[in-house]
């Protein structure tokens, strides 16, 4: 597991040759600034040797500021280099992310209409969709692949007594749902539906834009937590990372669902605040 950072204090010769610097599991890159995309490729690509010859894992966490250097980051997805970026995180996080939005808005859960859109249906939206369901009692699945959710529906059904509804229909599906979990609908698609001007929407897998510009509600495409102090480690207490990247890079994602939703519990993660696009909540 390594850190990539900016080097606060490099020396002219640092700054002038763009040198990497390697201190215990941090990489430590001299300067960005002023650097054209060839140089970033090579720079990406010396940083992606560092963590091959020192470690057999391509787990990194990138501090807030190389985040922004997007060229950079794309090339280090090129190069195999696995980026904590909360992104899997949040899908264990989304009953926590519900919570949230519910006591922040003052929303009567009771009465909360939960659309999911969802194409792909892997184990853990199957364990997400099995609390919501018990949680809100109007749960609508919309999806393009009606047939791959029958299953769901079924064991739904005969083993907890739960109705959803799965449905594709554009005008009608989401036109009165408050809160929208998207999973994996990108821009274009969840574009083609009627979406409730004033509905909640929590991006799991991708920022999206709404289209519609009579459309004021609430459009989350990321957000931050917290955790207990004693978990913390020194990276998480520099404020350089976000601790959503710092906590995902040092969970074991093969662990089954039920055992890391006991581990979440145990270092009393909780959700700080998601971020919108003009704003935060």
């Amino acid at each position: 597991m390594f850190y990539i950072e900016k080097n606060d204090k490099p020396n002219f010769m640092e700054r002038k040759l763009k040198l990497i610097k390697l201190k215990n599991n941090t990489i430590k890159l001299s300067s960005l600034e002023k650097t054209n995309e060839k140089q970033l490729e090579k720079i990406a690509r010396k940083s992606k040797e560092i963590i091959e010859k020192n470690s057999n894992s391509k787990k990194v966490a990138l501090s807030k500021e190389i985040q922004k250097e997007e060229i950079y980051v794309n090339y280090l997805n090129t190069y195999g280099i696995e980026i904590a970026d909360g992104k899997w995180l949040i899908e264990i996080l989304l009953s926590d992310i519900m919570k949230y939005i519910i006591d922040k808005k003052q929303l009567e859960k009771d009465k909360v209409r939960v659309s999911i859109l969802i194409n792909d249906l892997t184990d853990i939206e199957f364990e997400n969709i099995k609390i919501l369901s018990k949680e809100y009692k109007t749960i609508n699945i919309v999806t393009n692949h009606i047939e791959k959710f029958k299953k769901l529906e079924k064991y739904l059904e005969e083993n907890e007594g739960i109705i959803i509804t799965i449905t594709n229909n554009k005008k009608r599906s989401l036109y009165k749902t408050q809160i929208i979990i998207n999973i994996d609908f990108p821009d274009e698609l969840i574009n083609k539906y009627c979406i409730k001007e004033d509905a909640i929407i929590v991006n799991v897998k991708c920022k999206t834009k709404i289209n519609n510009k009579r459309f004021n509600g609430l459009n989350i495409n990321d957000y931050e937590i917290d955790f207990r102090e004693d978990r913390k480690n020194d990276k998480a207490l520099e404020n350089k990372y976000y601790l959503k990247d710092l906590y995902e890079a040092e969970l074991y994602k093969k662990q089954r669902f039920c055992d890391i939703r006991e581990k979440i519990k145990s270092d009393k993660v909780i959700i700080k605040k998601l971020f919108l696009n003009n704003g935060e909540l």
